[in-house]
């Protein structure tokens, strides 16, 4: 038989340290018996109804049935002969309340059915409690979807790296990591918050990334407030986790340099940025109505010197020494691929033999 005192002892324990209410847990709880008695003792139309109070210390377990004439479903319908000597105190349709808590306790049947029960109970315990969990970090979540939440690591596995957020663990998964990254716990990191969805065919799910290019731009909203008063506009962002991000940003003030308003003195924006990306190499690069202009500019750290584009076909042409070529293309080919994503022309590197290379073949 169910301790009930037992259960108000594993209510107050879960309750503490899961942070679900009791009231909640007790409907579990609820829930869990009636899907026990269904199972072994009843049927799946039948309307159960458990009532655990914790105050009296008891369990009542009742079927809800609708008194009929004729009966046509034995799990919800009670004839008026069934009711025997109390028929007379009900009218056809009326829905009685018939308590089976005896039966279910008694010493033919009740030991199994609470084993069963228990059993069960947990099951659905377990499944409820990772249920209530998810809606609880929803919850934390729900309005802060495309923004970064500063996070202390908890603890690290070998695929997931568990995040402490008022005393919430939350799950930062192996696919949205930066290898880069020293995860240990303690350490604290800005996370983006990519995905916040609920809907009736899915559970609650927050997705956290540190890999998405838009942690980026969210990262540099905590540092320059330009870009939250609309002074500075990040206009695209592109990004290789680790290795390098290219930012295309403008303003709508002629006062305002928007390059300038985001790497600051002594570079000290854009260094607090890299240094939450684990010291990720960032390029600031201004928009401009000249889209050979935003070329150039989307090749740095390399100096080009001229730019043919067919806007026909999303090409350009950029002519560049030769000696600047293997910084147009970066390590592993990195930079200019950022440079075709941000710009969305394919680029053709034609190089150009320089003045002091010309002079020292001629010699």
């Amino acid at each position: 038989m169910l301790d009930v005192k037992k259960i108000e002892a594993a209510i107050n324990l879960i309750s503490a340290e899961k942070k679900i209410s009791k009231e909640k847990l007790i409907d579990i709880i609820e829930s869990a018996l009636k899907t026990a008695y269904k199972k072994d003792y009843g049927t799946k139309d039948d309307k159960v109804n458990v009532r655990l109070n914790l105050e009296e210390w008891t369990i009542e377990i009742t079927l809800e049935k609708t008194v009929v004439k004729t009966v046509e479903n034995p799990s919800l319908e009670i004839s008026f002969d069934e009711l025997w000597e109390d028929a007379s105190n009900f009218e056809e349709w009326d829905v009685i309340e018939i308590d089976v808590t005896d039966d279910v306790m008694n010493d033919d049947w009740g030991e199994s059915f609470w084993r069963i029960a228990s059993q069960a109970a947990r099951q659905v315990i377990i499944q409820k409690i990772a249920d209530s969990e998810k809606e609880k970090i929803f919850e934390l979540f729900e309005w802060k979807e495309w923004q970064v939440v500063n996070m202390r690591v908890e603890l690290v596995e070998w695929w997931k790296v568990v995040f402490d957020y008022n005393w919430n663990q939350v799950v930062l998964p192996k696919g949205e990591q930066v290898s880069k990254d020293n995860y240990v716990p303690d350490a604290r990191f800005y996370v983006l918050v990519a995905e916040v969805t609920n809907t009736e065919q899915w559970n609650p799910k927050v997705v956290l990334s540190r890999k998405r290019p838009e942690i980026v731009p969210a990262i540099f909203e905590a540092y320059v407030p330009e870009i939250g008063e609309w002074v500075v506009n990040i206009d695209k962002v592109v990004r290789h986790p680790w290795i390098k991000t290219k930012i295309l940003v403008s303003t709508n003030y002629e006062q305002i340099d928007p390059v300038w308003t985001l790497i600051w003195q002594k570079w000290m924006r854009v260094k607090a940025v890299m240094d939450e990306l684990s010291w990720e190499k960032i390029d600031v690069i201004s928009s401009s109505d000249d889209i050979r202009e935003i070329i150039k500019r989307s090749l740095t750290p390399a100096t080009v010197l001229k730019v043919e584009v067919d806007e026909d076909d999303l090409s350009a042409n950029v002519y560049i020494n030769s000696e600047e070529k293997p910084k147009a293309v970066g390590k592993w080919g990195v930079n200019i691929n950022l440079a075709t994503e941000l710009i969305g022309y394919k680029i053709n590197l034609i190089e150009v033999a320089s003045e002091k290379k010309e002079e020292t073949e001629s010699n």
